[in-house]
């Protein structure tokens, strides 16, 4: 699948710089991809990403310092400036894409705002799917964080062709700061979509059995509304070939690194690869997904096992899809494999159209009081004003 990112705001700059950072290691040429500020500064940190397609819009308004929480400025600078997006992209280039991904924080104000204005511009224009990838904020990082995700979560899923959502509260370690777990949680994002997104192209080592090319990831999201996906990697190597090599081949920028009592991660040596492919499939659905949801409310799916060929196996991932098909609510289930040179077997399960979150029923509930806490405000600043008002100007 050939994906063109375009990374919004803070976050999503942070999070496109690392993907086109894992293609140009991968050498696949899968990604490309620009990043949209209204921070000069937030541009300049980047590394992967070159300069010429780094925007900085709002320059008038905010002089290249940002526009904070502020998302309905966000909003407004996007909508002004949307011609200087749209150039970016068309220089890009955009003949061969197969989709849109727009990457950004929801919880702030460029991103959040302008997200939701840039996929309705984007669709106007051009036919492949326009998807978003949004970070929800953590409760710790403030209520009015929670605010402008609900706020811009609730237009981004009726202006986008379908939201991925990575919960940031779900996956940061306890006790550990949001801010000190930013680079672990944007690498967990990028190894996470990086297999699926890469889904269908060529390999070193060749084409799939069970091909998974781009119209099936799209004709699984095409239902829109929000999707989650869950992961799940086993070692298959030999003692043996670890002393030989101790580095995890092609899938290692994708797979990455692991503590060592990672829960997604397992040693399976021997184990039979059917098995293993169906073991590797129910611990990604039922473990720690990037959106924790009631995976029995998903309308559909998609199973995706990446892996060297020798370890790929037809029956196991046809037991692993039967196996999913069973336990959502729709009956819509696609899957495949994507043959890499790895050490490592890992399985992507992708669950479209869900229909119970919590946590996207507590950020709802949160902007659904702010608001009225806000109204209440105005109300009570409105009968003081009216109390100290002089008869004789009434």
């Amino acid at each position: 699948m050939r994906v063109f990112f375009i990374g919004f705001g803070q976050a999503g700059g942070k999070i496109v710089d690392r993907f086109i950072m894992q293609d140009k290691r991968l050498g696949t040429q899968s990604f490309r991809g620009i990043v949209v500020n209204t921070a000069r500064t937030d541009l300049i940190g980047l590394k992967n990403i070159e300069f010429k397609d780094r925007v900085l819009i709002g320059q008038a308004v905010v002089k290249g310092h940002g526009v904070g929480t502020d998302n309905e400025m966000g909003a407004s600078i996007t909508f002004e400036e949307i011609d200087s997006i749209m150039n970016a992209i068309e220089r890009k280039g955009t003949h061969d894409i197969d989709a849109f991904i727009i990457v950004a924080g929801l919880g702030g104000g460029t991103g959040s705002g302008g997200a939701p204005v840039l996929a309705r511009h984007l669709k106007k224009i051009y036919k492949e799917p326009i998807y978003c990838l949004g970070i929800l904020p953590a409760p710790e990082e403030g209520r009015l964080y929670s605010y402008n995700a609900a706020r811009s979560l609730s237009t981004l899923v009726n202006e986008a062709d379908n939201t991925f959502l990575f919960d940031n509260s779900a996956w940061k370690n306890e006790g550990e700061s949001i801010r000190g777990a930013f680079e672990y949680l944007n690498e967990e994002i990028v190894r996470r979509f990086g297999i699926l997104f890469r889904a269908g192209e060529v390999s070193k080592m060749g084409v799939g059995e069970m091909v998974v090319d781009a119209s099936e990831i799209i004709n699984t999201l095409r239902g829109g509304g929000i999707t989650s996906v869950g992961y799940a990697v086993s070692e298959v190597r030999s003692p043996q070939d670890q002393k030989k090599k101790g580095i995890m081949g092609a899938l290692g920028g994708i797979t990455g690194s692991f503590k060592k009592h990672d829960p997604a991660r397992e040693e399976l040596m021997g184990e039979d690869k059917t098995a293993r492919i169906l073991s590797l499939v129910r611990r990604a659905m039922l473990g720690r997904l990037t959106l924790p949801c009631d995976y029995h409310s998903a309308e559909r799916a998609l199973v995706l096992i990446a892996g060297s060929p020798n370890q790929l196996d037809r029956k196991g991932i046809e037991k692993a899809k039967n196996w999913v098909e069973e336990n959502i609510a729709g009956v819509e289930v696609r899957g495949g494999d994507y043959p890499v040179g790895s050490s490592h077997v890992a399985a992507i399960v992708l669950l479209s159209s869900i229909k119970s979150a919590p946590r996207v029923t507590e950020l709802l509930e949160i902007a659904r009081k702010t608001r009225e806490d806000v109204e209440k405000s105005v109300d009570k600043r409105n009968v003081r004003l009216d109390e100290h008002v002089d008869p004789l100007f009434e």
